[in-house]
C-alpha cells in the first residue's frame, strides 16, 4: 500500500518509536507517579524526560506547562471549555476543524457566542483585517488553526496572535497539521495555548497529543480524578500538569512521542518540510495539467502552505475516487469532508468533499508518480 493519508496519522512510524513502544510494553508496564517502587519511578522519569523533550522542542522554559492529552482535540476542548464563560465571545477562523467548531457551537448553550473570521488565501493583510473586524468588547479568546487540514493554506498566526494581545485577548493555536513541519517558538510568540497532535508530524503513536500553556491564565480542570499527587485532598490539584492529567496516562505513547520528536530533530524540520512540499508541488503541477482535474488553491509556495493537497475529478465524487485508488491501485488517501465543514464551505466543496493527499518524511517521488498515473487512468 502506498500511504498518502499522513494528514490523518503518519505511517509508517519511525523504527525508534516502534521499538520503544514494544520494549516498554514488554518490560515496563508500570504506572508513572503512582508508586514508589523502582519500576514506577523509572516510568515517571521517562514521562518527565518526554515532557522536557516537548518543552525544548517548542521553546518552553517550564516543562510543567506541557500537558499530555489523548489527542489535539482534547487539548482544544480543555482550552475552549476551560477559558470561556457565560457572556464571553470567541473568534475562530473559517478553516477550523470540528475539534474547534463543535465545542464553540456547544458553548452557545451556556451563553457563549462566536464569530467566524474568513481566511483570504494569498492575502494575509485581508485575513488579519477580518479577524480585527470580528473583535467585540467581550471577546475573550481567538482560536485559530496554524494551517488548514484540507487545503494546506498557512494562516498568519503570528500576526493574528500579536493583534489579539493588543486587545488583551487570549489566543489558542491548533497546530495539528503544522507541529513537526513548521518551527514554533513559544518563547518568542504571542501564542497563549498551543494544541498539538503527537501522531502526525511528530511521528508519535496514535492516542497522543499535548496542550502547552504559555500564559498565566490556567483553564478550569477538564476531567477530575486521581493524579498521584495530593491524594488526601478532595479537590483537583491546582499545580501543573497534574490539574489536567487525571487517570492513568498513555505511558508508552508518551515515550513514543518523545522518540518521534527525536526522529524529527534528527531529520530536521526544514528538511522534512521542504521534501514533503516538493512532492506536493510536483503532484499539483502534474494533476493540474490534466483535463477534468480540479485544484482548489494557488500553487503551494514554500512558506505559505503545508504539504496538503486537495483535488477532485469533475465527473466523479471524491469518495468514489478514494475507493478506486485504494482498491485498484493500492494507494491510501483521504476522501470526503475531513471533519472541516467551514473549510469546505469556503471552497464550495461542502457537498462533494475532496480527495486529500498528504505525504510524510517517508514518502518518495515514486509514490507521487504512482498517484498521478492512477488518477490519469481513473479519469
Amino acid at each position: 500500500m502506498i500511504y498518502l493519508d499522513n494528514g490523518a496519522t503518519t505511517s509508517p512510524k519511525p523504527g525508534n518509536v516502534v521499538n520503544s513502544v514494544c520494549a516498554l510494553t514488554r518490560n515496563l508496564s508500570a504506572n508513572p507517579g503512582r508508586g514508589g517502587h523502582r519500576l514506577a519511578m523509572k516510568a515517571a522519569e521517562l514521562v518527565y524526560n518526554a515532557r522536557t523533550t516537548v518543552s525544548d522542542f517548542f521553546s518552553v522554559d517550564d516543562p510543567s506547562r506541557v500537558v499530555f492529552t489523548l489527542n489535539c482535540t482534547t487539548a482544544l476542548n480543555i482550552v475552549i471549555k476551560g477559558v470561556l464563560k457565560k457572556g464571553d465571545h470567541v473568534i475562530i477562523s473559517g478553516y477550523e476543524h470540528n475539534a474547534v467548531l463543535r465545542p464553540v457551537e456547544k458553548l452557545k448553550e451556556r451563553g457563549v457566542t462566536y464569530s467566524v473570521a474568513e481566511v483570504v488565501e494569498g492575502d494575509d493583510d485581508k485575513t488579519l483585517d477580518n479577524f480585527r473586524n470580528c473583535i467585540k468588547q467581550n471577546t475573550r479568546l481567538v482560536v485559530c488553526t496554524h494551517a488548514s487540514n484540507v487545503f494546506g493554506i498557512k494562516l498568519p498566526v503570528g500576526r493574528i496572535c500579536a493583534l489579539c494581545h493588543q486587545y488583551g485577548i487570549l489566543t489558542c493555536v491548533d497546530a495539528a497539521q503544522s507541529a513537526g513541519l513548521l518551527p514554533i517558538d513559544l518563547k518568542n510568540s504571542s501564542i497563549d495555548y498551543l494544541c498539538i497532535a503527537g501522531h502526525k508530524g511528530l511521528y508519535g503513536p496514535m492516542g497522543t497529543g499535548a496542550l502547552i500553556i504559555n500564559c498565566d491564565v490556567i483553564p478550569d480542570s477538564f476531567v477530575e480524578g486521581g493524579t498521584g499527587s495530593n491524594s488526601y485532598d478532595y479537590n483537583q490539584p491546582e499545580i501543573l500538569p497534574d490539574r489536567f492529567e487525571s487517570g492513568t496516562p498513555n505511558f508508552t505513547g508518551i515515550v513514543g512521542l518523545m522518540k518521534g520528536i527525536e526522529f524529527v530533530k534528527s531529520r530536521g524540520i526544514e528538511n522534512i518540510y521542504r521534501k514533503e512540499l516538493s512532492l506536493v508541488q510536483n503532484a499539483y503541477e502534474r494533476l493540474g495539467s490534466m483535463k477534468n482535474v480540479i485544484l482548489y488553491t494557488g500553487y503551494p509556495e514554500f512558506g505559505s502552505y503545508v504539504p496538503v493537497l486537495s483535488f477532485n475529478l469533475a465527473d466523479k465524487d471524491s469518495e468514489s475516487v478514494g475507493e478506486l485508488l485504494s482498491r485498484r491501485f493500492g494507494i491510501a488517501v483521504r476522501a470526503g469532508l475531513h471533519c472541516a465543514p467551514l473549510a469546505h464551505k469556503s471552497k464550495n466543496t461542502l457537498d462533494i468533499g475532496t480527495v486529500r493527499v498528504v505525504p510524510s518524511a517517508f514518502s518518495t517521488q515514486n509514490d507521487i508518480n504512482a498517484l498521478v498515473s492512477a488518477i490519469f487512468k481513473i479519469k
